[in-house]
């Protein structure tokens, strides 16, 4: 056997093994930030429940997801466990400022882009003159093209004749 034949089959090895390699990493880092789960921290199950833990066991985690509602997960289903400003952010919708003096980022970008007097001024200089797109209309086109036109118009509309070999089965 050459090389040539054999290099697809080294292709394919080499490429299943870097995806079962890179497969294997993210379980790992999946794993260790199950371990680390501390009680009073934030989580994310993986169906989208946000809770903190109260007690963290070998194989399960106990969550209180409310006043009085305890709930009892295996380690297996914890998604994500989230930093104290995040889970504040999108449990009880506490921002965390980072800077207080920071640049506040307008809700719009049109003021990002213009001002308010350029804008009116190019608000007018748009109502002043058409916009050519390259299109004309039928009615522009001069007398002796007209009959041209409205045959080539209505030869469009029409199905054209063919003598059945299409070469369609």
């Amino acid at each position: 056997m050459s090389l040539v034949t054999l290099l697809p089959f080294i292709v394919l090895i080499g490429a299943m093994f870097l995806m079962t390699r890179s497969a294997k990493k993210k379980q790992q880092q999946a794993a260790n930030m199950r371990n680390e789960m501390q009680p009073g921290s934030g989580v994310r199950t993986i169906g989208g429940m946000y809770a903190t833990v109260k007690e963290v066991n070998d194989d399960t985690v106990l969550l209180d997801a409310g006043p009085g509602v305890e709930l009892l997960f295996a380690k297996n289903a914890i998604g994500a466990v989230l930093t104290d400003d995040e889970y504040n952010r999108i449990v009880h919708g506490i921002e965390h400022d980072l800077k207080s003096d920071a640049d506040v980022v307008p809700d719009d970008a049109s003021s990002l882009t213009e001002t308010d007097e350029s804008a009116d001024e190019a608000a007018a200089a748009s109502d002043e003159k058409s916009v050519d797109l390259g299109k004309k209309d039928t009615a522009e086109q001069p007398a002796d093209d007209a009959p041209a036109a409205a045959a080539e118009a209505k030869s469009d509309d029409e199905p054209k004749k063919t003598d059945g070999d299409t070469g369609a089965k």
